[in-house]
């Protein structure tokens, strides 16, 4: 009981582990092993049947379904900014020849939230496998390894997933560490490939979806087989990719209002921004028949710029999903990358901003 008798002390043995001016000594606590958590000795003896204590981490509580997170991190995981600029690692030089890649451990981050250890990841637009690779990073730098499938229909970047993957587990191995695991990732049309995965068995959809005929002028432009597009890059430099930092936020200037073209095989492709979200929602509407209905389907998109106007595809992509599919939109995360470089837009007469972040829609199954 505390010194009034009105209610119990949660913490009593903190008061055997004081220091000279009678502070408790958190250090001195940790030598004799008791589980200290903001500067407080944990009183396992107080904890409810379904709670443990989880050295360094907190206390973990065994009814949580979403994730393996305990209290304390689920409390920082909420917040609605991720401030952070994930610095160009993992074979970035092979990676960021997809303008549109994600920084693998940014991935990781979002599945330790959203998903449990042994759980299946899907991506249907993978690209250079950020996602994948993140599911791997999760057995050794997070709460546990998932399985991973990933979807893309560029053979190229295939390739440069399977190299990267190579190469950091070489450099791994240099360094003493275990390798990362390979995932699963299948070449083909989205569309088809998830006829293969059974109903309920993806537990989280992670990815980064297309921006409006985005993969084919990848192709074309890494192929030198078009003309030159209207379409700008998604990354400042204009080349696709940032020595700097990992892509974040998009800027695009010079196109037309609805319409975006590249040329394959000296064929053109038109589709508008309606059409794009029309394509996305079918799509979506595909994939959500194997996500698990206490899944999360999570996904990158970054607004636009042009024409001195905003293009608000986050909340045109909500809105198309909602209105077309059974997701139903629980949550808005910002990731924000402070290390992101900052050009001059528009000075002196203009302010124009800087896209230095990237929306991430997380969707929850309607299930009425």
């Amino acid at each position: 009981m505390t010194d009034n008798g009105d209610e119990p002390d949660r913490h009593r043995q903190s008061r055997l582990f004081t220091d000279d001016e009678g502070e408790f000594d958190a250090d001195r606590a940790r030598e004799e092993s008791l589980p200290v958590e903001d500067g407080e000795v944990i009183d396992t003896d107080d904890l409810a049947d379904h709670q443990q204590y989880v050295e360094g981490r907190g206390i973990y509580d065994e009814r949580n379904r979403v994730n393996d997170l305990t209290g304390k991190e689920w409390k920082y995981a909420t917040k609605s900014v991720i401030p952070e600029g994930y610095p160009p690692a993992v074979q970035h030089d092979l990676r960021s020849d997809h303008g549109g890649q994600k920084p693998p451990r940014l991935c990781a981050d979002l599945i330790g939230r959203f998903s449990k250890a042994g759980d299946t990841v899907l991506d249907p637009f993978a690209g250079v496998g950020g996602t994948l690779l993140g599911a791997s990073f999760c057995e050794h730098e997070g709460t546990g390894l998932r399985e991973a499938i990933g979807f893309e229909q560029n053979q190229r970047w295939i390739d440069i997933y399977e190299s990267v993957l190579v190469r950091e587990n070489d450099e791994r191995r240099e360094r003493g560490d275990p390798p990362l695991e390979a995932q699963d990732i299948r070449h083909g049309d989205c569309a088809d490939l998830i006829d293969a995965v059974p109903d309920d068995s993806v537990d989280l959809l992670l990815t980064d979806v297309p921006y409006w005929h985005m993969d084919e002028l990848e192709q074309t432009r890494n192929e030198r087989a078009t003309r030159e597009s209207k379409l700008g890059s998604f990354d400042d430099d204009g080349n696709g990719s940032d020595e700097n930092s990992e892509s974040a936020g998009n800027t695009l200037e010079g196109t037309d209002d609805a319409t975006l073209e590249d040329e394959t095989d000296g064929q053109a492709h038109t589709q508008s921004k309606d059409e794009w979200l029309t394509d996305m929602a079918s799509k979506f509407d595909l994939f959500v028949d194997a996500v698990d209905p206490a899944g999360h389907v999570v996904v990158f998109i970054g607004d636009m710029y042009r024409e001195q106007s905003y293009e608000f595809l986050s909340a045109d992509l909500a809105r198309a999903l909602e209105e077309h599919t059974s997701l139903s939109l629980a949550a808005n995360l910002v990731w924000y990358d402070p290390t992101k470089d900052l050009h001059v837009y528009g000075y002196p007469f203009s302010f124009v901003p800087s896209m230095v972040h990237q929306n991430v829609l997380v969707f929850r199954i309607d299930a009425s």
